[in-house]
Parts: structure tokens; C-alpha cells; sequence
């Protein structure tokens, strides 16, 4: 791979909030920053416990400087009584790679993920500590109607990447009206509403690739973006950059 890999991602048909976001930028330092990832549904009556701790993090000191928090709704637990609107099929694949590469012993909600390795102490809120890897430095720059992904490694590598990009939404409500939350009215933030990732092949710099839309029912009270990299082999992040939209 060159010096630095670079994603340019179309996003003039995905929200007009994105578009007031032009000449936003986000730099990672050399220091890795953790993304923590939360597989929840509203249709698991054990998940909001979870849900409100991650939305806790949005007052945590090191909010996107150490620690990226993403919420991915899995599409697993809908056939038992409510159809969650921010669940998705990829997401449900995601964890079940996970468990593939055995990072989790199983498929559950609520599961976290911290850097590519499950997580089970959310409960008694101790947060994992940095681990002091310096991959290098990641960038997003927002420019008008299209955002670019911009790595460059500590050290130079040939190994092939992927890049991943996510819109994230926050002060999200939903009404429950089925299921084992039924009645119940769910807060989420950090939720996931749009994701993409592109193979980034050896000895190639420029990539260009459409975020997908999230769906027009779908009204956030706020935006944040969130970009990661991980090896082309497993999922584990090697690096995250991430903000709040304006």
C-alpha cells in the first residue's frame, strides 16, 4: 500500500444536515483512539439498561479524543414481536464475524465490542483503559457535498485495509408497542443510521464510494461521524476518528 490511503465518499443525496457540515474536519493524533460498539434491538428486554449507559458517554471526559462509542442494532430479535427501525442485516453479520474470529464467544444482547474484543464489565462502569498503541493518524475532511478518509500509518505497511465510514444519530426516541418492551418509551444516541466500507488494495491511494441513505422516518435531534480502519483479514479497529456534526 502507498504512503497514506485516502476514501472520498458521496454524500450530497444523504441528509441536508450533512451538507451544513462543509469544511467540518476530524484528526485523530498518532495515538489509538478505542471504538467501543454496543449490538442491542429494541426487541431485548435487557438491552436498555445498556443503551442508556452508552448514552451516558456523550458527558464522558475523552468523548471521541480516546474513546468512539457506536451503537449497532441487530435485526435478530424482530421476529418476536417488534421490528426495530435501526436494525440491519450487516449489522447482525458483523457480530456474527465476530464470534467467526473468536473475539465473542457467542451472538448475545447486549454485546460490546471494545477494539475488536468483547467486553462485559459495562455494568459496573469501569471503562477500559488505553493500551498505548500508536497506529497513526486518521482524518476526515468534509468538504461541500463529499467527506475523505485520509491514513497515515506510524509505520509503512503493505497490508491490505478497510476503511469504514458511519453517520450516527442522537436523541433518538422510539415508542415500543410490541415485544418484550412493549409500552415503553427507548432513548438511543450514537446509533448507527448509515454505514460504509471499502477494501483498500495494495498500491492504490483513491477510493470513492456512496454512504448509504438512512431511512426518511428516521428524524436525529443531532449528527456525529465516525471513520475507522481495520485489516482487510478480521474487524478489529486499528484506528477511529469521529465528531459531532454541526
Amino acid at each position: 500500500m502507498g504512503k497514506y490511503c485516502r476514501l472520498i465518499v458521496g454524500l450530497f443525496l444523504l441528509l441536508p444536515a450533512l451538507l451544513s457540515a462543509a469544511n467540518s474536519s476530524f484528526e485523530s493524533s498518532s495515538k489509538q483512539i478505542a471504538l467501543l460498539e454496543l449490538y442491542t434491538s429494541e426487541g431485548c428486554s435487557s438491552c436498555p439498561p445498556a443503551d442508556r449507559w452508552l448514552s451516558s458517554l456523550r458527558e464522558k471526559n475523552g468523548l471521541w479524543r480516546d474513546f468512539i462509542p457506536i451503537a449497532l442494532h441487530v435485526d435478530y430479535w424482530d421476529y418476536i414481536g417488534w421490528k426495530d427501525r435501526f436494525a440491519s442485516p450487516e449489522y447482525s453479520a458483523r457480530q456474527r464475524q465476530y464470534a467467526r474470529e473468536q473475539s465473542l464467544k457467542t451472538v448475545y444482547t447486549p454485546g460490546f465490542v471494545y477494539n475488536g474484543r468483547e467486553w462485559r464489565h459495562w455494568f459496573s462502569k469501569r471503562f477500559p483503559s488505553p493500551k498505548g498503541k500508536t497506529p497513526g493518524v486518521l482524518k476526515i475532511q468534509m468538504n461541500e457535498e463529499y467527506a475523505s478518509v485520509q491514513f497515515i500509518p506510524t509505520h509503512f505497511t503493505r497490508e491490505k485495509l478497510k476503511v469504514n465510514l458511519a453517520l450516527l444519530g442522537f436523541g433518538l426516541e422510539t415508542d415500543i408497542k410490541a415485544g418484550e418492551n412493549s409500552g415503553k418509551k427507548l432513548p438511543h444516541n450514537f446509533v448507527v443510521l448509515a454505514l460504509d466500507h471499502t477494501d483498500l488494495e495494495s498500491g492504490n491511494e483513491f477510493y470513492r464510494a456512496r454512504l448509504p441513505i438512512p431511512g426518511s422516518s428516521i428524524k436525529s435531534k443531532r449528527y456525529g461521524i465516525v471513520a475507522w480502519i481495520n485489516s482487510a483479514k478480521n474487524q478489529t479497529p486499528i484506528q477511529a476518528v469521529g465528531g459531532w456534526l454541526p
